[in-house]
């Protein structure tokens, strides 16, 4: 059996590549695994047959031979545990490396995600312009902490890793924003993840199916 993904039919992200089937993508990219991809619409998410792959409805759900994963943070773990290329040989650098892995998960993503809703979803809302400063601080202070740790090293722990590969999706959401400007160094290190080849396969994947759906749209 081949690996298949799912992933939206018609993305929300308008093809900027920030829907989270985009890391499994990448992995896979990375990693030379062929794979399908089975699209759906949000009423599709939320029928049974898909709640038995992915309880809480959300892509990407993965399936390979009778291993069915949701969560793309555990898929992508799962990807760089079971094949060569995506976490380090050493022991404790691989130990290291997934530790990044939750950091840019559980501690980078949350503020980075919530302040890019609020810009998007609340910009009309009352409370916005109050928000909004307290919300930048606190993504503030995560990009200066991993500001700080990077320094001038490539990646973040060694070789270029799964570490590297959900930070910058976690970065990229943040786009041009004057956030992520202030930072030279996560500047460059987000150039430096979205120009790999892989990256850039994963992407044109995604967006064409993006571009396929407003094709029909106009139709």
């Amino acid at each position: 059996m081949s690996i298949t993904i799912t992933a939206f039919e018609d993305s929300p992200d308008r093809g900027r590549g920030l829907a989270r089937d985009m890391r499994v993508r990448w992995a896979l990219e990375e990693l030379g695994l062929a794979y399908d991809v089975r699209l759906l619409s949000f009423e599709e998410m939320k029928r049974p047959d898909y709640l038995a792959l992915q309880p809480f409805g959300q892509i990407p759900s993965y399936v390979d031979d009778g291993l069915v994963l949701f969560e793309s943070g555990a898929i992508v773990l799962h990807l760089a545990q079971s094949r060569t290329g995506l976490l380090p040989v050493d022991p404790n650098a691989r130990a290291r490396a997934v530790a990044w892995m939750f950091a840019a998960l559980n501690t980078v993503e949350p503020p980075v995600f919530e302040w890019s809703m609020a810009t998007v979803l609340e910009r009309e809302k009352p409370w916005h312009a109050d928000r909004l400063p307290m919300l930048e601080g606190r993504v503030h202070d995560r990009l200066q902490q991993l500001s700080a740790w990077l320094g001038e090293s490539e990646w973040l722990e060694g070789a270029f890793s799964a570490a590297d590969l959900l930070m910058v999706t976690v970065l990229s959401r943040l786009g041009n924003s004057h956030l992520l400007a202030e930072w030279a160094n996560l500047t460059a290190y987000v150039s430096r993840g979205v120009a790999r080849p892989a990256y850039r396969r994963a992407f044109a994947d995604q967006l064409a199916v993006f571009e396929a759906a407003s094709a029909r749209k106009r139709s």
